[in-house]
């Protein structure tokens, strides 16, 4: 990928970009979510990101991250609208007995949060987010070419020209350093769905906004 194209939202304080490679320092007390549940809303990661209008198409990204080792320690995908509508995956530290390999979608300011445990002792994983128009799907891989999915969202202003990318972040009083690797743009991984047909009303308003 053509790392010119992106853009940081909230530059970090230390990091590194060469040939392909990217290093980020994380901040303490950085991180990105809103209200939900613990009612605060936090909007301090960085993000590092490009701009696209392609309808279909899918993103890779390798994340290292073997100095994660204090409680919500975190770095993967993002796709960053504005402070209230965005989602990330990524796998959150918690303690020597595990952590959290999860995504967060956020719609209209309210956050919801997936999660999956995992062994404490990883420390890389493989992301890819794939879009189809306003809706998308992350998945995650521990070796890069089997994927398994994550979670399918429809973001509400997901739609026309949007930003992707990666961030890194720290919510506590803690820091680590988060390595990116092996980004590569694709044509969409996601396949159009052969099951079930939509209903006959959204074929309709589909048909109407296509007049």
């Amino acid at each position: 990928m053509e790392l010119e194209h992106f853009q940081w939202i909230r530059q970090p304080q230390t990091y590194k970009i060469e040939d392909g490679r990217i290093e980020i320092v994380t901040q303490p007390h950085t991180d990105l979510w809103q209200r939900t549940y613990y009612h605060f809303r936090n909007d301090s990661a960085p993000v590092f990101q490009m701009e696209t209008e392609e309808p279909y198409f899918s993103f890779v990204v390798k994340t290292q991250f073997a100095g994660s080792r204090h409680r919500f320690d975190q770095c993967g995908i993002v796709m960053y609208l504005d402070s209230e509508n965005w989602l990330k995956a990524s796998v959150e530290y918690e303690n020597e007995s595990g952590q959290h390999l999860g995504s967060v979608v956020t719609n209209g300011g309210y956050s919801d949060w997936a999660t999956a445990v995992i062994d404490a002792g990883v420390t890389s994983m493989w992301y890819r987010l794939s879009r189809r128009e306003g809706d998308y799907r992350v998945e995650c891989s521990r070796d890069g070419v089997r994927f398994e999915q994550m979670r399918i969202c429809h973001m509400n202003r997901g739609g026309g020209r949007i930003r992707f990318g990666i961030y890194a972040c720290s919510p506590e009083a803690s820091s680590f350093k988060a390595v990116f690797t092996e980004m590569r743009l694709l044509e969409c991984q996601w396949q159009a769905h052969d099951g079930q047909p939509p209903d006959k009303e959204e074929q309709a308003e589909n048909l109407e906004s296509q007049l």
